[in-house]
């Protein structure tokens, strides 16, 4: 029988979501607590690798497992066996040949920014603290150059194993909610490190580097485009899918939420 959960954590702790030798990480987390309930029979699937220091609201794994209890008894015991920096929201049944990650059609990311004249000390492990002063409509403008199908080659980084660049990017909100500029991006997928690179560009660009995000897009030239972000201040928020509906609507899974519930 096949399940498919949503979870929260806090990435702080981990070398990322996927499993790797000798370091902790939220796969092996999850992995370990339904095996000590219920039994596994293969390795997790899951929607977006996350790296280290990256947080999710919304991650989508799924699991194959002989056991038949309870929807509801899957998240009870899961959650008593994960440690206090990871959650899991939501259990469901799905058919068996349903993948996370092959049959999602969208991946969503936000990434925080704070923009406040002081470093918010408590915030730190979840924000990048911007010092200078920005321009959110030259943000907002050169943001929608990214809309659409493209080579993502100036947004790629540098351990990025994908033999396509090309990435279709659905859609880029910028939303200022006191002293925070929330960043939400969808697109079919990402290239390695891509939304916190096109994050760093875009706030250079509103501090005046001289350069223009079309130029940037079309040179195709990881050279050109600004640094990488932070991770703290990324958050996988979501994917959807054709076959379930997860009930990831509205704000759900906007990280402010979670930093302020």
């Amino acid at each position: 029988m096949r399940f498919v959960g949503i979870c929260q954590y806090d990435g702080s702790n981990y070398s990322g979501f996927q499993s790797q030798k000798n370091a902790s990480s939220i796969q092996d987390r999850l992995e370990l607590a339904i095996s000590s309930i219920g039994g596994l029979e293969e390795r997790i699937n899951y929607a977006g690798r996350t790296d280290a220091g990256v947080h999710a609201t919304g991650q989508i794994f799924d699991f194959s497992s002989k056991d038949r209890r309870e929807t509801s008894q899957w998240l009870k015991g899961l959650n008593s066996q994960l440690p206090n920096d990871i959650s899991v929201s939501s259990i469901q049944k799905v058919p068996n040949e349903f993948h996370s990650r092959f049959n999602a059609i969208n991946r969503s990311y936000t990434y925080v920014i704070y923009t406040g004249k002081t470093q918010p000390i408590f915030l730190r492990d979840y924000i990048y603290w911007e010092k200078h002063e920005i321009d959110l409509e030259i943000m907002r403008a050169e943001a929608t150059h990214l809309i659409g199908t493209h080579n993502f080659n100036s947004f790629r980084g540098s351990k990025c194993t994908a033999k396509n660049p090309v990435r279709t990017l659905e859609s880029i909100n910028i939303e200022q909610k006191e002293n925070f500029i929330v960043v939400s991006l969808c697109a079919n997928a990402y290239l390695y490190n891509m939304v916190r690179i096109i994050v760093c560009t875009l706030l250079d660009i509103s501090k005046g580097s001289g350069k223009n995000m079309k130029t940037i897009l079309n040179a195709q030239d990881r050279k050109i485009a600004g640094k990488t972000a932070q991770a703290q201040g990324l958050f996988f928020t979501g994917a959807d899918y054709k076959e379930i509906n997860l009930g990831l609507k509205d704000n759900a899974t906007d990280p402010l939420r979670f930093l302020f519930s």
